[in-house]
Formats: C-alpha cells, structure tokens, sequence
C-alpha cells in the first residue's frame, strides 16, 4: 500500500477540518481563512488545493458523510448482533444520545437538512442524493411490502426528531425526546413486525 503524498495528506487535513466546520455551523459558517487555520495552515494556500470553496464543500459534503456513514453502520451491526429487528436498529443507531451529540460528526442530513435545498446546483445535488440514501437505508430495514413513502416518512420523522432534540442539547427533555421518538417510530412501524 501506497502512503498518502504530504499532498495528499494536507488536501485531506483541509477537507476533513472543513466537513466537521459544514456539520457544526451549517454551509454559511465555513469560511476558507478559518477551515485553513483549523487545518493549520495558512490561507494564501487554499487555491493550491481548490478551485473554489464550493468545490471545497462538494468534497467537504462526500467527505462528512463517508465519515458518519462508517460509524453509523459500525453502530447499527452492533445493534443487529443484539437482536433487534432491522428497523429497529436503524431507530436506535440514529436516534441516539452519541448522535444527538455528535454535531461535528454525525449525518449530514440531520445537520444541513434545512439548508439543503437552497444551494446551488452541485451543492443541492450532492445533498439530494445523501437525502435519497438515507431513505433508502430505512427502505431496506421495512418489510419488502411497505407501503410506498413509509420509508420517506420515517426519514423525515428520524432526521426533525434529532433536529428538534438538539435544540435542548443533552439535557433531560432532549434525551426524552429521542426516546419517545423512537418508540413512537417502533410502536408504529416496527411492532410485531
């Protein structure tokens, strides 16, 4: 195996500081004079590396969520290899007290969702199919006969239960948000199913 170039390794320094500043502070928040000096490096060198800042976000989007993507599944085989049914795995993983907490490295659909839609282009199309991949993973975890939009609409109660729970953060009443969610969703869709 091939080591990274110090190349490599700097432009990855870069993406990487920029992916946790787009989760933390949404796609306004990342400034390219402060992603360099996050990353420890001086400004005058970001161009050597990126055409633009929205080529730095495309990258900084694909690289935040490969990244949650990993743990995620890491922590929903877990839940798996405890007995639970797929869905509510999934429930488990996502609605989670690690997740709610993890702003700088949980999905990116639960922490630019809002804002998705209203970027350019490239931006909104690279978010559209983070979006479509999320649906899909909650497909995969219902019934090969649920109905049509069940997916969609377990998506969409996953990704604004963990929006809302983080506005109380990690105290009492967002942690009890979590919960109730979760066995709502199970009591729902997962129940002797």
């Amino acid at each position: 195996m091939v080591s990274p170039s110090k190349r490599e390794q700097t432009h990855e320094r870069i993406v990487d500081s920029a992916a946790r500043a787009l989760r933390r502070e949404g796609f306004a928040g990342v400034g390219v004079a402060e992603v360099m000096k996050q990353a420890g490096l001086t400004h005058g060198g970001f161009y050597a590396h990126f055409d633009s800042r929205e080529a730095l976000l495309l990258e900084a989007i694909q690289h935040a969520d490969a990244r949650s993507d990993a743990m995620f599944r890491g922590r929903l085989e877990a839940a798996l290899a405890r007995g639970l049914s797929p869905l509510q795995a999934l429930l488990e993983t996502y609605l989670c007290e690690e997740h709610l907490l993890a702003t700088e490295h949980g999905c990116v659909v639960s922490a630019l969702g809002s804002e998705m839609g209203r970027q350019k282009d490239a931006l909104r199309d690279i978010s559209r199919q983070r979006v479509e991949r999320l649906v899909r993973r909650v497909a995969q975890a219902l019934p090969p006969d649920a109905p049509p939009g069940q997916a969609l609409a377990i998506a969409g109660a996953m990704v604004g239960v963990l929006q809302l729970a983080r506005v109380h953060g990690r105290d009492a009443e967002g942690l009890a948000m979590l919960e109730q969610a979760r066995n709502a969703l199970v009591a729902q869709y997962a129940a002797d199913k």
